[in-house]
């Protein structure tokens, strides 16, 4: 099966960016396909390389950097919701990329199911 993923909220308020990182993981280990993850409205701040969390605690942001380079997942961010959060090229991590809702409703039109992680 191929999903397109939809992350709503950010990486340290809600849990629903941690849940989408592993449900993408467990889908990948059984063999689906994960096309692209489209961060928008508080989930555009997991794509921010400019957070640091405590050393004791998850690094959201490089998790999902590390997972776009080993399963080749496209990662892109609302560019609407990027830049009302003040995130723009220059601080977005490794593997991310700004785009449009287009991007979005591709994804819905190319995968089996979107599933969607947040409000």
């Amino acid at each position: 099966m191929k999903f397109g993923i939809l992350v709503n909220e950010g990486p340290f308020q809600h849990q629903a960016a941690d849940t989408a990182y592993h449900f993408i993981k467990a889908a990948l280990d059984r063999g689906h396909e994960v096309h692209r993850v489209f961060f928008y409205h508080d989930g555009v701040n997991n794509a921010n390389k400019l957070s640091e969390p405590q050393q004791d605690d998850r690094n959201v942001v490089h998790r999902w950097s590390k997972l776009a380079e080993e399963h080749g997942i496209d990662l892109v961010v609302c560019v609407a919701a990027a830049l009302r959060r003040g995130i723009k090229d220059e601080i977005l991590a490794p593997g991310f990329r700004i785009s449009g809702l287009g991007q979005l409703v591709e994804s819905g039109i190319q995968a089996d199911r979107l599933v969607v992680f947040g409000d």
